[in-house]
């Protein structure tokens, strides 16, 4: 399988549109989102925040076929998705490798199960691994790698089955600072490359602003789309863009956006004043006094 400098831009459109997802539970049903509605364009990179609790992961499972709305219509290039499917290319938070698989068997794994012959895999998952620095460690096992280099494994191996989109559930929100940032640049360089859609779920105001080209932010549960915002940063984007005026513009603006639905998730029994006057009270206060 040979990767492409660019893949096709008219596949990989996805439109979610009047979500809602309710469950049960010992107390009655519960709304986990209500009458959402998102769209990816073919080859965008668009990204999900939001208070914790919103339905972010919900949304992006439902899109990735694990989970069944209770109302709504989600579809990829105007079919409906019905379960999961190859096109649809998932990494999860977790490392999701098989540990008893090296590197590269592991990338391979999916290619296998479509019946691609040897060569033909093993030229693919080399010519990915190489796109994500990872060469070196083809025969490696998971068990001697970083927790980045586990993520890049698991990036590499959703995109090795060619799908029109890949779908991200904080990929890197176990990793240190550092590695993070770098983990963001390598995901850009693979996504400007390979050319498709990606959708992206992160509680990291910055790590949206770096990689996306649009914003969905979500309101408290039931989570539904509160703003959309465009990111209207140039490309290629480096560390110095975090510094320029329009980047600290926009993350005042999220944050003041998910801060309020934060508050109101909390029943609303937190208010900015109430915050100002226990941190007045809690200054040179035994906290005894206080609580």
């Amino acid at each position: 399988m040979a990767i492409p400098a660019t893949a096709p831009t008219n596949t990989g459109l996805i439109e979610v549109t009047g979500f809602e997802l309710a469950y049960d539970t010992i107390d009655g049903a519960v709304i986990a989102v209500s009458d959402a509605d998102l769209v990816v364009n073919p080859g965008e990179f668009v990204s999900i925040i939001g208070p914790s609790g919103c339905g972010k992961s919900t949304l992006l499972n439902a899109v990735a076929g694990f989970l069944k709305p209770t109302a709504g219509r989600v579809t990829v290039d105007g079919e409906a998705v019905k379960g999961p499917s190859a096109d649809r290319g998932m990494v999860f938070q977790q490392y999701s490798l098989f540990p008893w698989k090296t590197v590269r068997e592991n990338v391979e794994f999916g290619l296998k199960m479509r019946g691609m012959g040897r060569s033909e895999r093993a030229v693919a998952a080399r010519t990915l691994l190489g796109l994500a620095g990872l060469s070196a460690f083809e025969n490696h096992y998971p068990d001697r790698l970083s927790g980045g280099m586990k993520q890049r494994v698991g990036i590499v191996r959703a995109l090795a089955t060619g799908p029109k989109v890949l779908l991200l559930d904080e990929p890197f929100g176990a990793l240190d600072a550092q590695t993070r940032v770098i983990m963001q640049q390598i995901l850009t360089n693979l996504w400007q490359r390979l050319g498709i859609s990606v959708l992206f779920v992160t509680h990291d105001i910055d790590e949206a602003i770096f990689l996306s080209d649009r914003i969905y932010v979500m309101t408290a549960r039931p989570g539904c789309i509160k703003a959309e915002v465009t990111v209207p940063l140039p490309r290629p984007r480096d560390a110095a863009l975090q510094l320029s005026p329009e980047f600290i513009r926009l993350r005042a603006d999220l944050g003041a956006l998910i801060r309020e639905e934060s508050l109101k998730a909390m029943g609303g029994e937190l208010n900015e004043d109430a915050l100002k006057g226990l941190a007045v009270n809690l200054n040179g206060s035994n906290l005894a006094q206080v609580v």
